[in-house]
């Protein structure tokens, strides 16, 4: 992704937590295929597990080379997807190079992107300031968006105890997010989550049996916030109010993150 300076967000934590609020990502693979097309891309809901062994700096654009890790993401796709059969012809076709069948590790780089929850065309009538001194403004698009690199694992064999372990855990940990993190079915007052362990044992063996797990282990995380950060404080304030004008969810949203945005641009020029 282009990533101008003002619009980049590089604090690790702020960019794994925007993972954790918005875990639907694109998982996006180029593995060569006579069968498969190259590139594929599928919408897949992510966990990301972050631990003391994964280590972090303020920098999220080093490479693999340096040996950080800044989380690993854990996922499922359908045996059926095109983007999974292409995955496992690709790591049957690794083991077999290296007469190795415990090989987990596709050589090749996936990308998996998470974008924000709003984003919104902006017209250039929002900015108050500069429009009518200069007209100097053309149209943008406000958006936030994640990207996170790493060599993909994939679990596939339906036989095996290790596989099973790593689905039955993976299916879990992702309702147990889903239920208590975006539903809010935390107990009490609220409703109580619903759990793997509520359906039939052998309904959810047979599910696993269509369905393949996925684990990256992230080397490069890239944030951008395209929120009007490079407009001046009246131009945002415009911005800001547009946004609010709308009387939308995405309205509300844009113009809390353009604030949020500007703010810290603001605290960061101050500190410099």
């Amino acid at each position: 992704m282009y990533l101008r300076e003002v619009h980049a967000e590089t604090d690790i934590n702020r960019l794994q937590d925007f993972v954790k609020d918005n875990p639907l990502g694109i998982l996006t693979t180029a593995i060569k295929s006579t069968t498969y097309p190259l590139i594929q891309a599928s919408h897949i809901p992510f966990i990301l597990e972050v631990s003391d062994r994964h280590e972090a700096t303020a920098n999220g654009n080093e490479g693999s080379d340096t040996g950080l890790i800044y989380g690993v993401l854990r996922g499922h796709i359908a045996k059926q997807n095109p983007q999974a059969k292409a995955l496992m012809d690709a790591l049957a076709a690794t083991q077999n190079e290296h007469h190795d069948p415990q090989i987990k590790e596709l050589p090749e780089e996936v990308l998996v992107l998470f974008n924000g929850p709003a984003h919104h065309y902006v017209t250039p009538k929002f900015y108050v300031e500069t429009k009518p001194a200069t007209g100097k403004v053309v149209p943008t698009w406000n958006y936030s968006a994640v990207q996170a690199y790493g060599k993909i694992r994939v679990y596939c064999d339906s036989k095996s105890d290790e596989t099973s372990s790593f689905l039955q855990r993976q299916l879990e940990d992702l309702s147990q997010h889903a239920e208590t993190s975006i539903m809010g079915h935390t107990g009490g007052d609220r409703p109580s989550p619903w759990a793997v362990s509520d359906a039939p044992v052998s309904y959810v063996n047979l599910l696993k049996k269509n369905i393949i797990g996925i684990e990256i282990c992230i080397h490069r995380l890239e944030g951008k916030f395209k929120m009007n950060q490079d407009k001046g404080n009246g131009d945002r304030e415009g911005v800001i109010q547009g946004f609010k004008d709308l009387k939308s969810d995405v309205g509300d949203n844009i113009a809390r993150t353009v604030k949020e945005r500007g703010d810290l641009k603001d605290l960061k020029d101050k500190r410099a």
